[in-house]
């Protein structure tokens, strides 16, 4: 990943470690995942993943879970590295600031499946 992209990122969630998000952001969150192509699926899991962590359903750090704050915020705010509205564009920095919370976040999003979903790990 390149070096402006992971700043970016790192920046965004400590800025959100200890930020609520709102049902709002998690409600247009869902329907911008359509926008993240072959992201799409893990940016709903990590929807899911908050939304279990919120409700107390699934215990994660607080530094993980402003990860997937500061990712879902990211891609729902209209103003960020590239704005949306630029074609095709507009969407790069999204999927690779949620590809760059995908891989902060392998060992918990494993956790997540195994506790939450059933799942067994690909191993």
């Amino acid at each position: 990943m390149n070096g402006r992209i992971k700043k970016i990122a790192t920046g965004m969630f400590e800025r959100f470690r200890h930020r609520k998000i709102t049902e709002a952001e998690l409600s247009q969150a869902e329907s911008k995942a359509k926008n993240l192509g072959s992201y799409v699926g893990d940016f709903k899991l990590l929807i899911a993943m908050c939304k279990d962590a919120i409700t107390g359903k699934f215990k994660m750090n607080s530094w993980n879970l402003s990860i997937i704050i500061g990712t879902i915020i990211y891609v729902v705010s209209p103003v960020d590295a590239i704005p949306d509205f630029i074609a095709v564009g507009g969407w790069l920095d999204d999927v690779a600031i949620v590809a760059y919370a995908i891989r902060k976040l392998s060992e918990e999003i494993e956790r997540y499946k195994l506790e939450r979903l059933g799942w067994q790990a690909n191993k």
